[in-house]
């Protein structure tokens, strides 16, 4: 037996839905939509690292995120700072200042595909790296961060400019 629901019901549902909509507006949930102070950055391997870097990863992991509009429409809003949160407490080019504890890993999430996700670039093309772009941006987070299969220098190097 099928339930048939009237116009009536329709707006109704509609009206309670419109209403729930503009409730979870005022909800404080997730992470905060802020970029905190920039405190210190890496030494760059180049400047095209560092631009290649900032187009197609820095919303996610820096402290100078892009907040698109929708970043301020729940519920959309409470998933991209979810990402955001989730990005920067695995790497934050603006807190070189702490360890960094997957910065290591940064050249293999993106020759793996894992980084940037799919979801961030649908809404963001030009943060869409050609195959040439890609390959020059692993050389030079390698080349920044070291790998963490890399060798004892690649590490030695990381931590010695973590300290300064």
């Amino acid at each position: 037996m099928a339930l048939r629901m009237t116009g009536r019901e329709w707006r109704l549902l509609a009206g309670a839905l419109a209403g729930l909509a503009v409730v979870i507006q005022f909800l404080p949930v997730g992470a905060p939509r802020d970029n905190p102070p920039v405190r210190d950055e890496p030494r760059w391997s180049s400047p095209r690292t560092r631009d290649l870097f900032f187009r197609s990863c820095s919303d996610c992991h820096s402290n100078q995120t892009r907040w698109p509009w929708y970043a301020r429409v729940a519920p959309v809003s409470w998933l991209v700072a979810h990402d955001v949160q989730g990005g920067r407490s695995h790497l934050n080019v603006s807190e070189w200042n702490r360890p960094q504890k997957d910065a290591d890993e940064a050249a293999e999430e993106l020759r793996d595909g894992k980084m940037p996700l799919r979801t961030y670039l649908l809404a963001h093309p030009g943060a869409r790296l050609s195959p040439a772009e890609k390959a020059e941006l692993i050389a030079g987070l390698e080349a920044t961060f070291g790998t963490r299969s890399g060798s004892g220098r690649d590490r030695e190097r990381a931590e010695r400019d973590f300290r300064r």
